[in-house]
């Protein structure tokens, strides 16, 4: 399932050939540090949008600048490896930068998902670059009854 795992060259690549077939690309990007149910019903509505879909996931560094220094809790390879393999995730690709604006202006999707733990001041700059180039921006809804923050708490005050 390694093989699912891109650098950002071969995934622009792939984009751009997948665009020449005409089919549909589709986008999303985070942590995915502690995977949880509401993470796998994402991806799956995500890749119903498309014919492929790549995760892009924030590096260990970019996760700190993002998390603060106790994240991530599962290193980036391990994150990446885990993701290839959900059989409706064809490809994943690590980024360094804070946002994955430099990769979406190469990868040119024709649909970017967010979940719905986004802080939207924070991707108003990603839906005016997809939106630029005539693709679409989404959200989708997150389930309220799951997220990394409160299962890590869980955790915590259960072996303390």
């Amino acid at each position: 399932m390694k093989s699912k795992i891109k650098t950002k060259e071969e995934l622009v690549a792939i984009f751009e050939r997948e665009r020449k077939k005409g089919n549909k690309t589709v986008t999303t990007n985070g942590t995915f540090d502690i995977v949880h149910l509401a993470h796998l019903h994402f991806l799956e509505k995500a890749k119903s949008l498309g014919d492929i879909l790549a995760v892009l996931i924030n590096s260990d560094v970019s996760v700190r600048i993002n998390k603060g220094d106790k994240r991530p809790i599962i290193s980036e390879n391990e994150r990446a490896e885990f993701l290839t393999y959900l059989p409706f995730v064809d490809y994943v690709t690590i980024f360094e930068e804070e946002t994955p604006l430099t990769l979406l202006h190469y990868l040119k999707p024709s649909i970017h998902i967010k979940g719905g733990s986004y802080i939207p001041e924070r991707i108003q700059e990603e839906k005016k670059l997809i939106e630029s180039y005539g693709s679409e921006f989404r959200t989708l809804d997150l389930e309220q009854s799951y997220s990394t923050t409160n299962l890590i708490k869980k955790i915590l005050e259960t072996y303390k």
